[in-house]
Formats: C-alpha cells, structure tokens, sequence
C-alpha cells in the first residue's frame, strides 16, 4: 500500500516554507521556496510521494498560488485565517518553519476549515469592486479634510449636493488667502469623482449584460452594486448546501454563547464578508424606507420593525434577501412579491 503524506505551505512576501509530513507525523522534507507556482508545484512533484492534502493559509497570494497548485493537479486546499491562527497559537516559538510543520499537521489530523477560492471571473469582478470602494473612500476623505480646513476659519459648508460642493466652497473662501490648498484639494476631488464615476458606470454596464445580475435586481432595493457584489462574492451557489446558511457565512446571525448554565445570544457575529455585508444592509434599507410598492417581504420587515425596533428589523432583512438571492440563483426564479392579505381574500 502507498503511504500518503501531506504538505504545509507558510507563505510571506517573497518566500514559502515548505514542510512534508507522513501518516506518522513524521517530518520527512523541508525547504524554503520562492514564490512561483510553477516552481513550488515543480518541486513537489519531484518528490514523487503521494499527497492526500496540501494546504496555505488564505491571503494575499492564496488565489495565486493555489490556481497554479490546482492546475498541476495537486490537492491543494485553502485554509480559513481565523481557524488557522488558533490552530497555531498553541507554538511556543512562532516562525515561518514552524508554521509550515503546523500546517502540515492540521493537514494530515484534519483539523482546518477550507476556504473556497474565487474563480478567474470573480476574482476580476471583485476587482472593479474594490478599486471602486477604494475610490468612493478616499472621494469622502478629500471631502471630509476640505469642510475642517475651512471651518477652521470660520466657514461652514453645510449640507450640499456633489455637484454643488465645489463652487459652494469657492464661494465660502472667495475673500480668504485658502485658493492654494483649497484648489489642490478640490482638483483632487474632480479626479477621484471623474475615476469614480468611470467605475459606477462600468459596474452598471456589467450588471445590465449579465442575466443573474438582472434576476437578482428584481428584488427590491437590490441595484446593480448590491447584485454584483453578491455574484462575485457567492460566486458558486452550489457551495451553500442550504440558502439559510448564507446569513451567517456573512456574518448577519447573532453570536451564540452556552456553557452549563450559561445561554447568550448576543448581537450579530460580524464575521465574514464586509464588503457583502454593508451591501446587504444598504439593500435592505433602502427597500424598508424608500421602496413604495408593496411587497410580502416589506411586509414582514415592518412586522419585524414594530417588534423588535428599526435596527433589527433592517439586519433581519438584510440577512432574508441574502437568503432570497441565493434561492433564486439556484432555482433561476425571479423575486416573488406576492399577494396583499386584502387581494388574497378578494379573489377567494
């Protein structure tokens, strides 16, 4: 019978720690590598052993790496971050071999939670999304730093719409020496809004081309942002086996805390996605405080709303269209609105 081994791979900027381990848990090879899949994959399979699991930690050059492992064919597996750091904190000297050996240890006990790995299409969605919040940041950074510079000499801009922000401030300093920092900051502004807004209309342009975005903007208070971030950050429905479980995977369930006697449930766990998070709840307050037409789901969150308060009724709706999305995905249905209590008996 062909003994089965199993592979650690602590990964930093420039380097990888490599350590093999048998069924035992025996040490068998050890290396340090560079960062190229290509040469990491070479030399694992110059080892010529037969790996059961091969395992990195999620981070910056986790999708990178296990893409290249994963098209050699090796059984690469991405391990959660969180789950990872308390599995190790148990070390009594903490450096990059001993992380390898760790790793390769939880590989072989199974003792890790795997992290599913974006595809290629995802990964560039993801991308726009980022660079786009990254963008819409630094946009209200600029904007924030402009109001306490001049309310530092006494002008107060008040509350003013983006396009009417930069001739309300040249207005407010026009008899002030402020012109020199003030035009290189609202110059920075107009570039960053001109870049935003490329995105903004990019990320409207995908959303419209792509059908289960459409599908999924049929739900109210759900735009092209809030459809796209779910499609990238989802990316393969199939990995949920229940629609329910996509509450808590984003971290909108409370946290649970029971020992003897002791029964908490406490506020929402946080944990997860933030990016997907956010959307979700700007989703869902948009369709309780704007969204006009009647809905079976507007219709339970106000029930929601008047019995446990505004707040938890917007939580508790965020995490029910993220239950909805994820339903609709898989049966490929559109939103449901349903029918008013008073329609329902009139036409019984």
């Amino acid at each position: 019978m062909t003994e089965i081994y199993y592979a650690g791979l602590d990964v930093s900027a420039r380097s990888v720690n490599l350590c093999v381990v048998d069924e035992d848990g025996r040490v068998t090879h050890e290396r340090k590598l560079g960062i190229e899949p290509e040469a990491i994959s070479a030399h694992l399979v110059s080892l010529e052993v037969r790996f059961a699991r091969i395992g990195l930690e999620a981070g910056m050059l986790s999708q990178h790496l296990y893409a290249g492992l994963a098209a050699a064919g090796l059984p690469v597996i991405c391990v959660e971050t969180r789950h990872m750091k308390a599995a190790l904190s148990a070390q009594l000297n903490k450096t990059d071999r001993h992380d390898a050996r760790g790793i390769a240890q939880m590989m072989r006990v199974g003792l890790f939670k795997p992290v599913h790995v974006k595809t290629p299409t995802s990964q560039r969605l993801r991308t726009v999304l980022t660079a786009r919040q990254l963008l819409r940041n630094k946009l209200q950074d600029v904007e924030n730093e402009i109001r306490g510079l001049i309310r530092n000499f006494g002008y107060h801009l008040g509350k003013v719409t983006a396009r009417d922000f930069e001739p309300r401030v040249r207005e407010l300093i026009a008899e002030s020496d402020l012109h020199v920092v003030a035009d290189a900051l609202l110059l920075a502004r107009r570039s960053l809004r001109e870049q935003f807004g490329r995105l903004d209309d990019l990320l409207v342009r995908l959303a419209r081309e792509d059908e289960i975005s459409r599908r999924f903007m049929t739900v109210p208070g759900v735009g092209p942002l809030v459809a796209l971030t779910f499609r990238a950050t989802v990316d393969v429905p199939a990995r949920f086996t229940r629609s329910r479980t996509v509450g808590a995977h984003f971290g909108l369930t409370p946290r649970k805390q029971q020992s003897g006697e002791v029964d908490r449930t406490g506020r929402i766990s946080r944990w997860g996605d933030a990016m997907m998070r956010s959307a979700l709840y700007e989703a869902a307050q948009v369709l309780l405080t704007r969204v006009k037409r009647w809905s079976a789901l507007k219709a339970w969150a106000a029930q929601v709303s008047r019995r446990r308060g505004h707040k938890k009724a917007i939580v508790a709706l965020a995490r029910r269209i993220g239950v909805i999305l994820h339903r609709m995905w898989i049966d490929g249905t559109e939103f449901d609105w349903g029918k008013r209590p008073e329609a329902a008996a009139q036409s019984a």
